[in-house]
């Protein structure tokens, strides 16, 4: 266990996990870097560390730490000079109707139905499908730090998408989205784009999407949010082509 010494609470400390299988690409293993005690780790601080390129799941807070592979970089959209692409424009435009409701980290039976539907159609038979409730909440709804949940609806009051974000110092950072898996309208982008308006709306620079793998077909469609950069050796390079 050790101290990083660059972040300025010289009380949190971290670790490495055990190899485990990676969830992206095939044969190769993983292990991340764990940022403890959780509950030293609020706001102030996650907002540090996700620009350090950390990210949490639930209460666990981590980045990737690969003995031999540094795929997943850490991607942030610049939200201040991004422009919409064609399909972009239109996929704002085809949901525009769509009704917001912004909430607190809330249970709903109707959220965590979506969510079933939504890993059932997009993981079958990759064990996920199996998430339970408790599963879900620990995922979900368990966070220490400023979080949302934002239920998109259509005019029917129809549950359409469910998307959780962070608001940090700095930006936004998407933590998940889940929508109704037979909803081939481009749901997914539009959330993006609409997080992308919030950032604007609150004046905040970047909106972070987690990691990026160029090699790895799940992530392609993050680097079409442009501009954006990655994190790499310690700083946030531009996204080229």
């Amino acid at each position: 266990m050790s101290l990083i010494n660059e972040l300025p609470f010289a009380a949190l400390q971290f670790y490495a996990t055990a190899p485990y299988a990676c969830s992206y690409l095939a044969g190769q293993s993983a292990r991340s870097q764990v940022a403890a005690p959780a509950h030293l780790v609020n706001t102030d601080t996650y907002s540090k560390l996700v620009e350090q390129g950390f990210r949490r799941s639930g209460t666990f807070t981590y980045r990737p730490h690969c003995d031999q592979c540094q795929a997943c970089l850490p991607l942030r959209v610049d939200c201040r000079a991004f422009k919409p692409n064609r399909s972009q424009q239109r996929a704002i435009k085809k949901h525009q109707y769509l009704k917001t409701n912004v909430l607190p980290l809330v249970w709903s039976n109707e959220h965590f139905e979506l969510y079933s539907r939504y890993l059932a159609a997009r993981h079958p038979a990759g064990g996920m499908d199996e998430d339970g409730r408790e599963q879900y909440s620990q995922f979900l709804l368990n966070s220490r730090v400023n979080s949302r949940l934002v239920e998109f609806k259509d005019a029917q009051d129809k549950l359409l998408m469910v998307s959780i974000i962070d608001i940090l110092e700095s930006g936004l950072s998407s933590v998940y989205t889940f929508f109704e898996p037979n909803n081939k309208t481009g749901l997914g982008t539009y959330s993006i784009l609409w997080q992308i308006e919030q950032c604007r709306t609150l004046n905040l620079p970047w909106l972070y999407l987690g990691y990026w793998i160029k090699q790895s077909p799940k992530m392609a469609y993050k680097q079409n949010f442009r501009p954006a950069q990655f994190r790499q050796n310690s700083k946030w390079l531009d996204l080229v082509d």
